[in-house]
């Protein structure tokens, strides 16, 4: 099949499911009766669910083909540089101080810049970031921040439970243009950027080395793209909470189905995104119907089996 037979069949898919997240819910209500004035409220409350599901998905998607290209390293993804441990600790750390909902976000916001210049820190030397010490580094943030998160849900009261399992876990259930409106702008121009970037990422993901030959600042591209990877990732963390897995199984899934050039991989994967998080936002308000499970949990119980599968396939990434 040819890539533009793939991009319209992809295209078709999002627009079937985008119907479907309109109908579909606690309450399910045919596509003819949604749009009548009577149940406006709730067309619109979806419509949100769903531009919120289109947004987050691939800002998620497109920053882990960065980072897997920057890096090379088929693991990296957003929540790697522990971007998510920061902005749920600072979220957690809110409520327990009793700081209003309002503010959340931007707490959320702090406390994922703060973990991503830490870790960023903690990799450099001198003025080269060393790419096995930003993952190690990564990892020992995420790991450090997750135990203070643990510790401090389990001294809190139950009644700040639910709000900490929001932020830990995902939701889609924003509702809030106002929220919504200038996370969009960053995400949207983050993932241009990521796009402009296109042919240096294929050269620094065969090897820096050859990159280099090219002509290719890697450095500079480097701090570029873990910039723009921070800047999507906590904008989406202030208004969904921590989603995983979507920018570790997406890009790669759609690596085995259109290859490894970014100039065609970053949109294909963009449109995947959106298809796969309509479809787990679905699940998460349907499965349990009135009770919505997290989208986190979703996303996880789908992304855990399905990249223990590749990676049993052995196939390259």
């Amino acid at each position: 099949m040819n890539l533009k037979r793939r991009l319209g069949l992809l295209f078709l898919l999002l627009f079937a499911v985008i119907l479907f997240g309109l109908v579909k819910g606690a309450v399910r209500i045919p596509l003819a009766e949604i749009l009548s004035v009577e149940n406006r409220v709730i067309f619109d409350m979806r419509l949100l669910r769903i531009f919120t599901a289109i947004l987050a998905g691939s800002g998620l998607a497109v920053s882990g083909i960065a980072l897997q290209a920057i890096l090379r390293n088929p693991l990296a993804e957003p929540y790697l540089l522990g971007t998510s441990s920061g902005a749920g600790l600072a979220a957690v750390t809110a409520v327990i101080l009793g700081v209003s909902r309002i503010y959340m976000p931007l707490a959320a916001f702090l406390g994922a810049l703060a973990s991503i210049l830490l870790v960023y820190n903690l990799a450099r030397k001198g003025s080269r970031i060393m790419d096995q010490s930003l993952i190690l580094s990564g990892v020992i943030v995420s790991i450090a921040l997750s135990a203070v998160i643990v510790f401090l849900v389990f001294i809190s009261g139950n009644a700040a439970l639910h709000e900490m399992s929001w932020w830990l876990w995902g939701s889609l259930g924003v509702y809030d243009w106002r929220l919504i409106f200038p996370v969009s702008m960053l995400v949207i121009s983050g993932i241009i950027v990521i796009y402009i970037f296109a042919q240096d990422l294929n050269a620094i993901s065969i090897g820096e080395e050859e990159a280099v030959h090219l002509g290719i600042d890697t450095q500079s591209i480097k701090k570029i793209m873990i910039l723009i990877t921070a800047l999507i990732t906590a904008s989406l963390i202030c208004i969904c909470g921590i989603i995983g897995f979507v920018g570790l199984i997406v890009p790669h899934m759609m690596r085995l189905v259109v290859g490894p050039n970014h100039r065609v991989l970053i949109p294909m994967t963009c449109l995947a995104a959106c298809v796969f998080m309509i479809i787990c936002d679905i699940l998460s308000r349907t499965l349990f119907s009135p009770v919505e499970i997290p989208i986190g949990v979703i996303t996880a119980i789908i992304g855990a089996p399905v990249f223990i599968l590749l990676l049993k396939k052995g196939k390259r990434f």
